[in-house]
């Protein structure tokens, strides 16, 4: 009977994360199906470098969405691919120097002035791509595949009842909020005749996930690897905030050295298999606050579900459905959210902005990063996110008080 009880709640758990892992793959053109290989594999990974005393569970990251649209777009998947799986390497190196230096190394490389306008640029530059998307474009704005009325009577839906049940929501309504704005939207869309179903009768009940493999490609790398300095700093966050909903220090036991190097090894695997980078769901977290189900061996069960439905072929079919305008309602709110995630962190780190470094600092990363500039040599480019890193690190580490 108690497993039966936990393996609901597994289940549980991988619904509340359920709208938020599946965005990434489609908004980037990888699979659906090797998104929850990877998940699941990564979240038993995870548990296996822990010692599975931490209850979390591992999804899709948001954080490197828009590189690796730009890298797919440029590069292919593949080359993409080697980006993501060195970028979970860093977190592996980055888990050595806090083994070794502790954890006020990383504070001291990565301050909030340096990491907030990182986490803002993400969503800065997000933007664009959820505001075409919610008006009938494809996400470049290459393509108009619905009419602008039409579009919004899909989009403005699907964005009012994710924002309404995340303010006034209770429970496991404001837990799934997004997912709940997804089937509300997708629903209206059904009813406008705007779902297409001629993909979904020839996909196969069952079928091998399609692995794709990483093939070097070193300007991939150079660009993608400094985004993962911002995920890294957050991973802090979502421990912490894991430990003060089950009342254990989970940054001193296991460690937060062990805990980002589970996140490195998970990520670097996923990656492997053609997926997403992996990271901690503070959805879930809020599931677990809520339901106060504080076994790891929860989350177990949770990941071989995810495992299990990498399999069921017509999920990447069905997922494909969904209109353009109805997931561009939902990113709105969630790119948003990153901005503001980024403003927070200035806030409760009481960071000063009148101060003449802070100023400098924070309008040199997001001028450069929004501005689109460009430092390109033979080799590799710097631009974005991954430029906006460089010199926020740069200058903090060259600029006195």
């Amino acid at each position: 009977m108690d497993r039966v009880k936990e393996l609901v709640l597994g289940c549980q758990m991988l619904f509340t994360a359920f709208g938020a892992l599946v965005l990434v793959p489609i908004l980037t053109g990888l699979d659906p199906n090797v998104a929850f290989l990877g998940a699941g594999l990564g979240t038993l990974l995870f548990q296996m470098v822990t010692k599975r005393s931490v209850p979390v569970f591992l999804g899709s990251s948001f954080a490197f969405i828009p590189a690796m649209i730009f890298g797919i777009k440029t590069w292919g998947i593949p080359a993409t691919l080697s980006g993501l799986f060195a970028s979970g390497l860093v977190y592996v190196l980055i888990s050595g120097l806090l083994k070794i230096k502790g954890n006020e190394f990383l504070h001291k490389l990565l301050p909030p002035i340096v990491t907030a306008p990182i986490i803002m640029l993400i969503g800065l530059l997000l933007a664009p791509v959820a505001v075409n998307m919610a008006i009938g474009k494809t996400g470049d704005a290459s393509v108009i595949l619905f009419p602008f009325w039409v579009a919004g009577a899909m989009a403005i839906p699907t964005l009012i009842v994710t924002a309404s049940l995340s303010i006034w929501g209770s429970g496991f309504l404001r837990l799934a909020s997004i997912l709940c704005g997804l089937v509300v939207g997708y629903t209206i869309a059904l009813f406008m005749g705007h779902v297409d179903f001629s993909n979904v009768s020839s996909a196969a009940w069952f079928a091998l996930p399609k692995i794709t493999t990483p093939e070097l490609n070193w300007s991939a790398i150079f660009y993608i690897v400094p985004i993962a300095l911002a995920p890294a700093i957050e991973h802090f966050g979502d421990i912490m905030a894991i430990s003060q909903v089950t009342g254990k220090d989970y940054l001193k036991d296991p460690g937060v050295h062990r805990t980002l190097l589970g996140d490195g090894l998970a990520t670097m695997l996923s990656s492997f298999l053609g997926g997403p980078p992996n990271t901690t769901y503070s959805e879930v977290t809020g599931a677990v606050a809520l339901t106060k189900a504080f076994n790891p061996k929860i989350m177990t069960y949770a990941a071989l579900v995810a495992i299990a439905f990498s399999f069921f072929g017509k999920m990447g079919a069905i997922l494909s459905t969904i209109p353009t305008p109805v997931i561009g309602g939902l990113l709105i709110l969630l790119f948003g959210n990153i901005i503001v995630i980024g403003l927070n962190l200035l806030v409760k780190a009481q960071v000063d902005l009148d101060c003449p470094k802070s100023m400098v600092i924070l309008g040199v990363m997001l001028i450069c990063g929004v501005g689109g500039m460009v430092i390109e040599t033979q080799g590799f480019a710097l631009r974005g996110v991954s430029l906006a890193s460089f010199l926020g690190v740069s200058l903090n580490l060259t600029i006195k008080k």
